[in-house]
């Protein structure tokens, strides 16, 4: 089995370093092949000499590539296509890995043909002290927006629900069978392009079309809280992308009765949803509670926006934002 390990970055050269020097450091099981792959998405500051320094130093271990085109599904559907393994793991450039951490997330995939990819354990990195105004539980709170942990439990089982893209592998053939990763979601320096989303969606799409997770929690990655997110503007901004990220992986569905199937969804949003939740939000006195519900209606709007979003573009297809494995290529 060969592996590579596809990481994306944009200007982020001081953490991607502590990334690259845990990746470093972690150990690789002599059954397989491994590169990294570090996909630079047209930044501007020294991640490319942070990088290549890894790659004289690791003996072909690491390879650098460069994505003019911005968007982080860009610079991973980039990183696909340049990849040379049959297994692709992915990795986020401000997080750090544990020991074993490669060797546990591809073992499932290499010990069967059964799992087409397998998600491992997001917690994490050191302590974390919430403000009295932020709420950390579910649903609508913070640590979705702040951090993307994962963490099912210490039992290995079959994933019903879409791993997370900081800790994730698939077989490639996954990305020949249906595609790569939908280029209107993800973080994108296009504000039209709702942040979230772009990792679980492509999840979502293979258990929808039958094929088998895996969750590995011995496969850990350690996730920081940048303190320029924890901040009440940034969170009601991710929470109303995460409503039209909804909408918009839904896509258009089939007509109900004749009429377009949003048109419903709009109808309940605004009639029921929202002035439930903005009630909620204006009575609640405790302060944890008042900004979750105030989440809430942020992240409805999301959905009501881009419902009349999608509801005005009569001939918009989903399939238009998920390109091919043969399509496009990366810079050199």
């Amino acid at each position: 089995m060969t592996v590579t390990v596809i990481l994306c970055t944009y200007n982020r050269c001081d953490t991607l370093t502590r990334t690259l020097e845990s990746l470093a450091a972690s150990s690789s099981p002599q059954s397989f092949e491994c590169e990294v792959l570090v996909v630079d998405n047209n930044s501007s500051d020294r991640t490319r000499q942070v990088v290549e320094g890894f790659c004289r130093r690791s003996a072909g271990n690491f390879r650098y590539i460069f994505e003019r085109q911005q968007g982080k599904s860009f610079a991973l559907n980039a990183g696909i296509r340049a990849a040379r393994g049959d297994v692709l793991a992915f990795l986020d450039d401000d997080v750090t890995v544990a020991s074993d951490w490669l060797e546990r997330l591809t073992a499932p995939l290499e010990e069967s043909r059964e799992w087409a990819g397998t998600g491992g354990r997001i917690v994490l990195d050191g302590s974390f002290s919430a403000p009295a105004w932020l709420p950390v539980g579910s649903p609508f709170g913070a640590l979705p927006a702040l951090a993307a942990l994962f963490d099912l439990g210490d039992k290995p089982q079959e994933l019903h629900q879409a791993p997370y893209g900081t800790n994730m592998a698939f077989r490639k053939i996954m990305f020949e069978k249906y595609g790569l990763f939908r280029t209107d979601l993800g973080p994108s320096p296009n504000r039209g392009t709702p942040r979230p989303n772009e990792d679980t969606e492509f999840g979502r799409r293979l258990l929808a079309a039958g094929e088998r997770l895996h969750y590995e929690p011995s496969a850990v990655v350690y996730h920081p809280v940048p303190e320029s997110r924890v901040r009440r503007y940034y969170l009601l901004d991710w929470w109303f992308d995460y409503g039209r990220s909804l909408i918009r992986e839904r896509g258009k569905g089939s007509p109900i009765w004749g009429f377009p199937r949003h048109y419903f969804g709009i109808l309940k949003m605004i009639g029921r949803v929202l002035p439930s939740y903005t009630l909620r939000w204006i009575r609640t006195v405790n302060t944890r509670e008042r900004f979750r519900w105030k989440c809430a209606v942020w992240c409805t709007a999301g959905q009501i926006c881009e419902t009349f979003r999608v509801v005005s573009e009569t001939d918009q297809m989903r399939s238009e934002y998920i390109p091919s494995l043969s399509e496009g290529r990366a810079d050199r």
